[in-house]
């Protein structure tokens, strides 16, 4: 049973879950104050972080940069959407949050395979 739940597929859907979260969160108009009342980097880290670890796992053949270009392109995309709905400007600063959050999660993915493993 736990295993499944580790297992490379059950990964692909915690990482198609979670995308879908952080882009509903990023671009709806409703006003979720749990979200809204951390600071607006937090969240850009935490949320890419996360997805690059889910990524990682559920994936774990794609190189390197293309799951950093995947995560980049996601994030550029939101800005784009943000932008476009009026929910604020497109902000280069989240972008690097977003890739502080990638390097965090490759450092975190590194040392969680490392321990699986030995």
């Amino acid at each position: 049973m736990l295993y499944n739940l580790l297992s490379e597929k059950s990964f692909r859907l915690y990482f198609f879950i979670c995308l879908s979260a952080i882009e509903y969160l990023a671009t709806t108009s409703v006003h979720i104050s749990a979200v809204e009342g951390m600071w607006d980097k937090s969240n850009h880290f935490i949320a890419f972080i996360t997805l690059y670890i889910l990524l990682s796992f559920a994936f774990k053949k794609l190189a390197l940069v293309k799951k950093v270009g995947v995560l980049l392109l996601f994030g550029t995309q939101i800005e784009i959407v943000q932008q476009l709905i009026d929910r604020s400007a497109f902000s280069g600063l989240d972008i690097v949050a977003d890739s502080v959050g990638i390097l965090l999660g490759i450092i975190v993915y590194y040392f969680l395979t490392k321990k699986i493993s030995s």
